[in-house]
Formats: C-alpha cells, structure tokens, sequence
C-alpha cells in the first residue's frame, strides 16, 4: 500500500470520527440537576404505567438519546419561583385592609407533579406566577373575610396556615409546591391598626422615659463618681509627682553644693590641722616657760615671801597682842560703866515706884505712878547709851592700835608684804587677765612658740602692774582709776580716822 493510500483512508478514518461525534451531540439530551427532559414522539415513554398512559418520557438527573425527526426533547425548570402578592381585603370587622406578602414556589420532584407541571406550563412555564397569585389571593380574601385585624396581627402563623391548606388541592393538581408564604404588611387605610396600638405605644414610650431617665441618672451618677476618682488619681498623681520632683531637686541641691563642700572641708580639715600643730607649739612654748621662767620666779617668790611673812606675822601678833590688851581694858572699862548705870537705873525704878506706890497710898492715882515709870525707863536708857558709847570708844581705839601697828608693819618691809599678798592673790591676778580670752571659741597663733611666750609675758605683767599699784597706795599718791580720774579720798572707818604717816 502506497502512501496515497494510506493518507486516504487516514483521512477517511477522521471525517467517519467526526461525523460520528456531531450524530452524538444531535442525538443525546442530558438533563440538568434542576431540570426535567420531556421527551414525546416515537416510542417515548417509560416502563411504568404513568409513562405509558400520559404518552411523553420523563427524564430527571441523567441523559438519553433523541431521536431527531422522530422525538421532541423540551426542558421543565424544577427551581423555586416567587411572585408578590398584593390584596385588599375586609376583615370580619368590616375594616379594609391591605396585605402584602410573597410566595415561593417550584414544580414537585415526584413524576405525577412533573407530569402535571408539564401538561398544563411546559409552553408557559412564566405565567405559572400569574396563576399563583389569582389562586393565592381568592383564599386569602375568603380566609381574612373570617378574621378580625387583632388576629391578623397577633397570629400571622394561623393565616398563613390555613391560606396554604386551603391551596393545597389546586396546588397539588398544577404540580406545583409551596416552599414558603410569608405576609409582609398589613396595612389599613382607617388608622385602626394605628390606634390599635397607641395605648401600648403610650405605655411603652412612658416606659422608656423612665428607664432612659432611670439610667440617665444612673450614668450620671457613674460620671460623677468616675469624675471624683479620676479626680482623685489626678490628686494622687499630682502629689506623687510633687515628692519626686522634690526628691530629683534635693538631688541635684546636693550634686551642686558637692563641689562646694567637699573644697569647705578640705579647708576646714587643713585649719584643724594647721590649729593642732599651733595647740603642740603652744603647749611646747608653754612647758619650757613653766620649766625656765615660773619654777625659778616661783621658788625666788616663795623664798621671799616666806622670809617676809614671818617678820609681818611677828610683828602683827605684838601688834594685836597690845590692841588685844587695850581692847579688854576698854571692854572692862565698859562693862564697869555699864553695870553701874544699871545700879543707878534699877535703884531710880525702885524709887520711882515707891513714889508711885506712895502716890497710889495717898489718893494721887495712876498717873503719878506712870510717871514715874516713865522717868525710870529714860535714866535706864540714857545709862545703857553711855555704856555703848564708852564700848564703841574702846574698840575704835583697839582697831586704831592695830591699822598703827600693821601700818608701822608696812613702813619697814614694803617689797615683801606686796609680795606676798600678790603671791596670795595670784589666782585671781590670772584669771582677771584672761577674762579678755573669754569669748574667744579657736584662737589660732600664727607665730608659733614665738607668739604663744609674747601672749604669756603681757598676761604676766599684769603682775608688775599690781605691785606697782600698790606701791604708790603705799606711799601716798593718788593713782589713777580705770576713767583715768583722781582716786576718792579715804573715809573714815567705824569713826576711826586714817592714820599719817
């Protein structure tokens, strides 16, 4: 075989293919899940009786061949319609009223409904909602004729029930099935359904006062007590904030005066030093004075005083030995006197009251007797005065024997009884001195030992000054006071004048 020949019956091979393919697709009808093939013409129809009888084949969910010239294939849709409905109506009320509603439908899945569907819509399948609604809105004129307008609205299930069991036997001979019927809205053209529910309407509104009001104030109060505490964290915050502002300021107070403070005691630890190392030079100063000046001053003061307080002492005693002697005989003189005026005072009372007794025995009364009393008592006292007087003469002159004798004392040793009653008083010389430190807290020496003997030698010659005061007292003159004025005179003692010299 030639390739002529091959490629002819190639080609011959697929045109036969194709031919074959285009008399399938002409032949085979495939009904689709929501669609019924009605098939009629030769030899269509079914093994079961109600194929048979009804003279079409039905085909639901699967394919089959049509025979083209011989058999009509048309197609019945199986899915849900709706349609409106729209009626005005009267209640057994005799109110008007106008209901609106919707119906879903569809043509049944069992072979009698398809069958029926197909014989009465197949050619006019889209005025099946035509029908629907003629038939829906008769019962629903009958079944609402029956009704009053609170039951339309209060049981709107009833309605509907008993609209699609009145339809039900029409339904059922069309082949059609009722998947839902809902009423929308009732509505009437008198306001009775209005009215109807105003008084609920009233309730429900006074109702809904109450309650926005009774939660208006709750809220209110919510706020008020939500205001208090934010106000009162606001608080807490602002004061939190206060105590670390004031904690961050004392830090950084702190960190400022560091430098400060730290340069401040350095210098106060340099002064502290610099005073210790002046209190040791003092000190050193202090201990070679005592050991070269005060101890030698001292044991040359000692010798001298001693030597010349016991001359003083000696002659003192004689001197108050001879001022002892005059005293007594003063006092004995005294004592004489004084007795023998009150001898002569006591006999004067005596004798005073025997006249006043003699007066009272001769009828003169107690005014004489007074009298003499009165008498008695003054010569008793004037003896008592001349007996003190003569005492007071007498002691001036013992305390006159002895400023002569401790006078006389003084004349012939001066130096030594100056020296001694400094050496007596020393103490208090010293301390005098150093009342002029007194309100000195840190006394800083910057000469060292050098200032610190300078310091001691003035406090010293206040001792110098003492003797040189004295000395002048001694010798007459009239030192200076402390105004730079002339000293007051002496006055006399116990009326003893001041001894010359």
């Amino acid at each position: 075989m030639t390739g002529t020949e091959l490629a002819f019956w190639a080609g011959g091979i697929v045109v036969l293919f194709v031919v074959l393919v285009l008399l399938f697709k002409a032949v085979w009808r495939v009904a689709e899940p929501n669609e019924a093939l009605i098939i009629s013409g030769l030899g269509a129809h079914t093994r079961n009786e109600l194929a048979d009888s009804l003279g079409f084949k039905i085909i639901t969910g699967k394919g089959t061949a049509v025979i083209p010239g011989f058999q009509t294939a048309r197609r019945l849709r199986l899915d849900s319609r709706a349609t409106n409905l729209q009626v005005n109506c009267v209640t057994q009320q005799g109110i008007p009223v106008q209901v609106r509603g919707v119906i879903i439908y569809k043509v049944g899945d069992d072979f009698v409904s398809i069958a029926n569907a197909a014989r009465r819509f197949l050619d006019q399948q889209d005025s099946m909602s035509g029908a629907i609604h003629e038939l829906f809105t008769g019962h629903l004129r009958s079944i609402i004729g029956n009704l009053t307008v609170e039951d339309l609205i209060l049981n709107r299930e009833r309605l509907t029930g008993e609209t699609r069991s009145s339809a039900a036997d029409e339904m059922s001979k069309l082949g059609l099935v009722v998947d839902s019927l809902q009423i929308q809205e009732i509505d009437d053209e008198t306001g009775y359904i209005l009215n109807l529910g105003k008084p609920h309407a009233a309730k429900v509104a006074a109702s809904a006062r109450i309650a926005e009001a009774q939660r208006d104030q709750e809220a209110t109060e919510a706020e008020q007590v939500a205001a208090a505490k934010k106000a009162a964290a606001i608080r807490e915050s602002q004061i939190q904030q206060a105590g670390y502002q004031a904690e961050v300021d004392q830090a950084s107070a702190k960190a400022r005066q560091a430098g400060p403070l730290s340069e401040a005691t350095a210098r106060q630890e340099v002064v502290v030093q610099e005073t210790r190392a002046a209190e040791l030079e003092a000190n050193l100063a202090e201990q070679r004075l005592q050991s070269q000046v005060r101890k030698p001053a001292d044991a040359r003061a000692y010798e001298t005083v001693t030597l010349s307080q016991a001359e003083r002492d000696a002659r003192i005693a004689q001197a108050e030995a001879e001022a002892r002697e005059t005293e007594l005989r003063a006092v004995a003189q005294a004592s004489q006197v004084k007795q023998a005026a009150a001898a002569e005072a006591e006999s004067v009372r005596l004798r005073a009251e025997a006249a006043g007794a003699a007066s009272r025995a001769t009828g003169e009364g107690e005014a004489a007797a007074a009298q003499a009393r009165g008498l008695a008592e003054a010569e008793a006292a004037k003896a008592r005065g001349l007996a003190e007087a003569e005492a007071a003469k007498a002691k001036g002159l013992a305390e006159a024997e002895a400023i002569r004798a401790r006078s006389q004392a003084l004349s012939e040793n001066q130096e030594a009884v100056i020296a001694q009653q400094l050496a007596e008083n020393w103490p208090a010389i010293v301390e005098a001195g150093s009342k002029a430190f007194g309100n000195v807290d840190h006394m800083v020496v910057l000469n060292g030992a050098q200032g610190v003997e300078e310091l001691l030698a003035k406090a010293l010659t206040l001792g110098g000054t003492g003797l040189g005061l004295a000395r002048s007292l001694l010798s007459g003159a009239t030192p200076p006071n402390l105004n730079g004025a002339p000293a007051a005179p002496e006055t006399a003692v116990n009326g003893a004048v001041p001894l010359e010299k």
